[in-house]
């Protein structure tokens, strides 16, 4: 590797933990742990803004007992809601509640120029 790539990975790095802290930081302000932000911005980025525990499990790299967890206090918090699907009566669909995509878009708000900072190293690196 190039000293040039270095350094851009370096500051994508520093950009990367900066944003992670910040949104960690915002998320316990609106009222939610940092899983719990990661588990709502997850559900509210699926295609139709549905998921299942298996698609989360994936996205969240933790074990199906982990995300059952989370997924179950989410839902005593009244911030996601579980359907069956109309598909396969095995399935089990996720997605958010009023409250969930309150909190969600409290979080998202307050990160306003810590997403721009991110994209902009980001967009340095497909350079």
């Amino acid at each position: 590797m190039e000293v040039v790539e270095y350094r851009a990975a370096a500051r994508f790095r520093a950009a990367l933990r900066v944003f992670l802290r910040k949104s960690e930081v915002a998320a316990r302000a609106a009222g939610l742990t940092p899983r719990q932000h990661l588990l709502l911005l997850q559900i509210a980025g699926a295609e139709e803004g549905i998921s299942t525990v298996s698609d989360l499990v994936e996205k969240l790299a933790l074990t199906q007992s982990a995300v059952t967890e989370l997924v179950q206090r989410a839902e005593a918090a009244g911030l996601v809601g579980r359907a069956g699907s109309p598909l396969d009566g095995r399935v089990v669909n996720l997605s958010l509640t009023a409250e969930g995509e309150q909190r969600l878009a409290e979080v998202h708000r307050a990160l306003g120029p810590e997403r721009a900072e991110l994209r902009r190293v980001i967009d340095t690196l497909e350079d």
